[in-house]
Order: C-alpha cells, then structure tokens, then sequence
C-alpha cells in the first residue's frame, strides 16, 4: 500500500503563485495541494492544472522573473 504524505508547506490552498512554464514565460496559478514533493496547481487562464515540483513555484511574479533571467 502507498502512503502519501499531504502537507501544506510553503503554500496555502488557494494561494497564487508563479512559475516558469515549459516556453520560458512566466505563469499565474492558483496553489491546490501538495503530496509527496508536488504541487498541484490550476492555470489562472482556465485551461486545466497540472502536478509540478513545489521548488518550481514563486510568491510573485517578479521572484519567478529573477529566476528566469538566471
């Protein structure tokens, strides 16, 4: 049987946070949950959401821009 650890770290539910998509730009998302080392998020555009390392989120948008740049 697996067990799963579901514990809220650095983020709350509903937060919104930042991240570097796939193309290089910065994203708005809105914080789900996290299990085992991942966050689920939901894209602010209403497309969907995704499972993503919780290192890979930001607070703001300018923190997620430093990151980029580096």
């Amino acid at each position: 049987m697996l067990k799963y650890i579901l514990m809220d770290k650095k983020y709350k539910q509903g937060d919104t946070v930042y991240f570097i998509s796939e193309n290089g730009s910065v994203e708005e998302a809105t914080y789900v949950m996290y299990i085992a080392g991942f966050a689920t998020i939901r894209f602010a555009n209403g497309s969907g959401g995704t499972r993503i390392r919780e290192y890979r989120l930001y607070s703001t948008r300018e923190e997620a821009e430093a990151a980029n740049k580096e």
